[in-house]
């Protein structure tokens, strides 16, 4: 079973292309919606973040807007927070693979925002990597909800640059000309990888 990473910058579109995977019958593992999982009401994570980071758990519900105050302002804190979440995924991801053995999956998915920036792209089979040109990304990016130009450079400083993605990718999927374009990237790569073509 091969592992295929999917990634992109913010605003490219990498979740709407996950989803295109999925409705292709494809397991996509989504590795923010696990730690959103993780971190709900009573969640598996939750008892750890209270513990390493007091008051901001109340009655089983993490107060997001504290922990990422503490955790954006700290790297230290933010270590500590990866060293809960991340063996939590990890095993989470096992599961996940598992899975799509047994159903017979002949590749997976792995959606993970940050693949290149953590290394994880040497772990995968082939790499995808969601772009579009900058200023469709930025129009995109500061169109959403509370979105600051300040707030969209900082995210972008942490992240590896489009072009670098680009470089290290085997598939790119360029959303920059609407869902049914990319749609049609993504069922070539499906049948590229199911040895359809």
């Amino acid at each position: 079973m091969k592992i295929v990473g999917l990634t992109g910058s913010i605003g490219m579109g990498k979740s709407e292309t996950a989803k295109m995977f999925a409705a292709l019958g494809v397991p996509v593992f989504d590795a923010d919606a696990t730690v959103h999982a993780l971190q709900a009401r009573d969640g598996r994570a939750i008892p750890a973040i209270e513990a390493a980071f007091p008051g901001v758990v109340t009655d089983g519900v993490l107060d997001r807007g504290k922990l990422g105050a503490i955790v954006f302002a700290d790297p230290e804190a933010k270590k500590r927070l990866e060293a809960i979440m991340h063996p939590m995924v990890a095993e989470e991801r096992v599961g996940f693979f598992e899975a799509a053995e047994k159903s017979g999956a002949r590749f997976v998915v792995l959606d993970i925002p940050l693949l290149f920036e953590t290394g994880g792209n040497k772990g995968c089979d082939k790499v995808v990597v969601v772009s579009a040109p900058a200023d469709i990304q930025r129009a995109r990016v500061l169109a959403r909800p509370g979105m600051t130009a300040e707030k969209f450079d900082h995210i972008l400083a942490r992240q590896v640059p489009d072009h670098d993605k680009r470089a290290g990718a085997d598939y790119i999927v360029d959303t920059s000309q609407g869902l049914d374009h990319a749609r049609a990237q993504v069922q070539q790569i499906v049948r590229e990888l199911e040895g359809r073509t």
